[in-house]
């Protein structure tokens, strides 16, 4: 909803600070105990020890992924994602909220449309995923401002995320609207939320920040907020543990490979302290990494390597290696930023980065499933079937003991279960980063032989170059105990009646297992390859070895009280196991382990979203990308198999009972879905300020003599020209200085400023003079600002009044890592002199209305800039262009050289029901000319390409942004910035089909309306 609030006033907000220190001052002063501890219970449903979360009386491993919704904003997509996150195994997300969008304006607070939240909590709990919310008001993220609100970046005069008074009421009324929105969706009420972060990665000794927090968590405190309070360190610093600010769950952040995706098959090495780190800062607390390393943001330029180079930098060896180390630090709360990430469109980016946000993460911009995802879903099943993995005491590794190995190329780290005495041994290379072979035996002890080497069978335990795997001892799958394993686990449970095992492993490699096997077998289905062998051990033991070069999926095993398979890594990896959602009134059924123990494995399918059962009927639903092979590991009373409703053949295969198989394949509807070229452009001229007939008596007069922003300017008449200080913050604002000529002058010096990768073109009068580059050499050297000299062509002065143009691309405001301030940036006009004489009037003009009457309430105040054709709406559905000339956008500006102008078409859609589409639209031109192009899709600004600069060519826009069934308006303001014609080359391309998705996505596409529009 959309309403308004008074903010807290200074004294009000620090009675709330005093009165939550005394509430809780005998929690914050408690000193540390020795493992074990007793659980600190925050609210009965949220509860944790040393080892792990424990909510509604289970002990959890919170898996988790970061997800921001503003990136995607198409609510009705939202359970697209969290279904995926399910179905990767994994049972959170962690959530940034964007201060930016939701409070636009002082007193304004706004959970409507994108902004919402009570759709992320409705479809986080219909899917099982617990969430972690983090409101900030900073959350960097690669997000100007690092989310502040624009407005407030210039009205607080004090400093930003400290305890300053005016700072205080500035965020009051935001986070009030997020504890209206979250408390009755927390776990206590049923809900989905499980803790929520107090702002974001910050040091403890900055000036204000102690009082910050704490005031931040005396509003948490003294409202219905009851669930648990957390923070991430962005580095080793021991930040907010104990004192004043202090939160209930301390966690660090952490990115091995930094952010330079350039050299993706380059490794910096595994962090070897992070167990070390835990014990000595909060040993008392479990182990929670609120950010670990998913992906990486690319940054401007030519050089770029883009997001390909990104996803290979933290592909699936880099998870196997890197994840497990996490896990060998005895962490049992991690998130991965970013699961998905999206799109920052409009002006949601800082200007660091550029519109995809896709990270290289396991889901892509597009909301495709990479490579990425196959890993994380082996590792996330693996958690999930293995409670005992959720406590366990931290032994000893190679350097300290006793954990050791007979190749000193090869680490291992042991970690077990005190309760259970199940073991944990992190296998990797010694040199993370080394792409050897290396192969070894590992000292063990298992409760039935003592003191053993293993693998017994096979030469050795073989590590491929940057893998990691794990070896168990005394594992338990359902009432079952495997003796140890040295091939991996992929799940392990029970199924209807029996003890399944799930087992895996690179082809190229051997591996073994010991257990006891159970029950009457059923012959029929076990595999006859001559690459798997079975020894009798002892104490009714069985020795199973697996030699390199087995493939396929194979059943060893299979008997009326267990099921035990193996595949290599590929085949694996079809693989899925739905939960089960618990039947009857739980309000937590479709949560594993809390509500539910029940699944079923599927394999073939490009994802299985969910399965119910009905009496003998496995109802699955999911998504096809080509025919697929079915098999389906189910209780023995199912019969038939539903796949997106309809009946599916199936066949015994597998296993005697409970083991089917068959085929799926897409519907012919997917081979229908075409795309249109896109034709029938028009044209308008979008720069009218040059013309000298143009009345600018409406704009705002910037005549300010005092800022807030911390930058002061470099040189003029004292006069402030920054854009924010006026209301315009976002996207494109225009400039006009007024001069009289006297004949003598002959240049202007002006120095702009809009972030990295800006650009701004100058005109005096009609005449345009020259663009200042943020890429002044077009290479990486990517300039904040500029300080440029103009001169004035012969003839170009006028008599009288003269009109110097500015249009200033605002490229997003600086986020605060290093200083509270920094998000005050200085975008605009940091200095003006013309050579002789002094300029009169100086008026400014962005969006329509500032941020205090911004028209678009549905796209939100990031959405549109002040370009002529933007305040006119040009760029919305239903605005006419008959009048317009008719011209391809490739034709470029009919002046062949600087300016600003609109091209405008539609374009109909009918794609079926059914099915999902992923689309993108590409400039298919390479980079080198001298352009901007901002493409709005159904109104929304979707992308800017920056054909000078780049690396960005490809924009995905999803459903919802686009109408499946219908007609689509795509609008480019192309801005040319040189004297040689540009021709952009745009299309709309399919990049892939899908049988599935999820059903009834929605349009929220305002048309245009002459209302504030004139």
């Amino acid at each position: 909803m959309l309403f308004l609030k008074t903010a807290h006033t200074w004294l009000g907000a620090l009675s709330l600070v005093l009165c939550a220190n005394a509430a809780r001052s005998s929690f914050n002063s408690a000193p540390m105990q020795p493992s074990p501890v007793l659980p600190r219970v925050i609210t009965p449903q949220v509860q944790f020890d040393n080892f792990s979360l424990i909510l509604e009386g289970q002990r959890v491993f919170l898996y988790s992924g970061e997800f921001h919704t503003f990136r995607l904003p198409v609510p009705s997509l939202w359970p697209d994602i969290l279904e995926k996150v399910k179905a990767a195994g994994l049972n959170a997300v962690s959530v940034y909220t964007h201060m930016g969008l939701i409070n636009p304006a002082p007193g304004v607070v706004d959970f409507n449309g994108f902004r919402a939240l009570q759709p992320l909590y409705d479809a986080a709990k219909a899917a099982g995923i617990w969430i972690v919310l983090r409101p900030g008001p900073y959350i960097n993220a690669e997000t100007t401002a690092g989310g502040i609100s624009h407005w407030a970046t210039s009205q607080v005069a004090g400093t930003l995320r400290t305890n300053a008074s005016d700072w205080r009421a500035a965020w009051q009324d935001y986070i009030q609207g997020i504890i209206e929105q979250t408390a009755p969706n927390q776990i206590n009420n049923g809900g989905p939320v499980i803790a929520i972060q107090v702002d974001n990665e910050y040091s403890q000794s900055a000036s204000g920040a102690a009082g910050y927090f704490a005031d931040l968590e005396a509003v948490y405190h003294n409202s219905t907020i009851d669930v648990l309070l957390t923070y991430n360190d962005p580095g080793e610093g021991k930040n907010f543990i104990n004192g004043t600010g202090a939160v209930d769950l301390y966690g660090l952040d952490s990115y091995p490979q930094g952010f330079d995706c350039s050299h993706p098959t380059v490794w910096s090495g595994v962090t070897t302290n992070y167990q070390q780190y835990h014990e000595a800062a909060n040993p008392s607390q479990a182990w929670y990494f609120p950010e670990f390393q998913g992906g990486s943001f690319d940054a401007w330029g030519p050089t770029a390597p883009g997001y390909a180079g990104c996803a290979i930098l933290t592909g699936p060896q880099f998870q196997s290696v890197f994840n497990r180390q996490l896990w060998a630090s005895n962490a049992k709360l991690i998130s991965y930023y970013m699961l998905y990430g999206g799109t920052s469109w409009g002006a949601i980016p800082f200007h660091g980065v550029y519109t995809s946000y896709d990270y290289g993460a396991s889901i892509t911009e597009s909301r495709a499933l990479s490579t990425k995802f196959d890993e994380l879903k082996l590792q996330g099943v693996f958690l999930r079937s293995s409670p005992e993995f959720y406590k366990t005491n931290w032994i000893g590794n190679s350097t300290t003991g006793p954990a050791t190995t007979t190749n000193a190329a090869a680490f291992v780290t042991f970690m077990q279960n005190p309760d259970t005495k199940s073991g944990f041994y992190v296998l990797r290379q010694t040199d993370s980063t080394s792409t050897a072979i290396t192969t070894f035996k590992l000292n063990i002890t298992t409760t039935s032989a003592g003191a053993i080497q293993v693998p017994l069978v096979v030469p050795a335990i073989t590590l491929s170059g940057r893998e990691s795997k794990l070896v168990l001892t005394d594992y338990s799958f359902g009432t079952s105990t495997v003796d140890y394993t040295t091939a991996q686990v992929f799940f392990a449970g029970t199924i209807g009646t029996r003890n399944v095992l799930f087992l895996y492993g690179n082809s190229t490699e051997a591996h073994e297992i010991r257990l006891a096997l159970t029950g009457t077998p059923n012959k029929a289905h076990q595999t006859t390859s001559t690459l798997v062998s079975s020894t009798s051990s002892s104490s009714n033991q069985t020795i199973v070895a697996f030699q390199a070069g087995l493939t396929g999926l194979q059943t060893i095993w299979d008997s009326n009280t267990q099921l035990v398979l193996y595949a290599d890594y590929e085949t694996a990896a079809t693989f899925w196991a739905p939960v089960i959602p618990a039947a009857g009134s739980s309000n937590f059924g479709h949560y594993w382990a809390i509500g539910s123990n029940e699944t079923v494995l599927v394999g073939g399918p490009y994802l299985v979203r969910n399965a119910t059962i009905s009496g003998s009927t496995l109802a699955l639903t999911g998504d096809l990308n080509v025919t697929a092979p079915l098999t389906v590991i189910a209780p023995p009373a199912i019969k038939s198999v539903t796949w997106n409703g309809a009946s599916v053949k199936v066949s015994a295969g597998v296993s005697a009972t409970g083991g089917l198989t068959g085929s799926l394949t897409p519907r012919s509807a997917v081979r229908s879905v075409k795309v249109p070229t896109l034709t029938g452009w028009r044209f308008n001229d979008s720069l009218p300020e040059i013309q000298s007939d143009f009345d600018d008596s409406e704009w705002t007069v910037a005549n300010h003599t005092t800022t807030n922003i911390p930058f002061k300017p470099y040189y003029g008449d004292g006069r402030i020209l920054y854009g924010c200080d006026y209301g315009f913050c976002e996207n494109i604002v225009l400039w006009r200085g007024h001069f009289n000529s006297t004949g003598e002058q002959t240049s202007v010096n002006l120095s702009i400023n809009g972030g990295e990768a800006f650009a701004a073109s100058v005109w005096l009068n009609d005449v345009f003079l020259n663009t200042s580059f943020g890429n002044s050499t077009n290479n990486r050297n990517i300039l904040e600002e500029t300080d440029d000299k103009f001169t004035f062509p012969a003839g170009s002065l006028r008599t009288g009044d003269n009109v110097i143009t500015i249009v200033q691309d605002n490229m997003g405001l600086n986020e605060t890592q290093g200083s509270p301030n920094t998000s005050k940036s200085p975008r605009g006009v940091r200095g003006f002199k013309l050579n002789s004489g002094s300029f009169g009037e100086w008026k400014v003009q962005g969006k329509v209305g500032g941020y205090t009457g911004f028209l678009d309430k549905t796209r939100g105040i990031f959405n549109e800039g002040g370009l002529f054709g933007e305040r006119k709406g040009w760029h919305l559905p239903g605005f006419s262009t008959t009048s317009w000339t008719k011209r391809d956008l490739s034709a470029g500006l009919p002046s062949g050289s600087a300016g600003v102008g609109f091209f405008v078409t539609t374009f109909d859609l009918d794609i079926p029901t059914g099915v999902d589409a992923f689309m993108s639209f590409t400039f298919e031109e390479p980079l080198g000319q001298d352009y901007r192009a901002y493409l709005f899709v159904n109104g929304w600004m979707m992308g800017k390409r920056v054909g000078n600069l780049g690396p960005q060519a490809k924009f995905p826009v999803h459903h919802g942004i686009l109408n499946f069934q219908g007609t689509n308006t795509v609008a480019v303001a192309l801005w040319s910035m040189g004297r040689t014609a540009v021709s952009p080359n745009l299309q709309l391309v399919l990049d892939g089909v899908l049988d599935g998705g999820v059903p009834n996505v929605t349009t929220d596409n305002p048309a245009w309306s002459s209302v504030g529009r004139t």
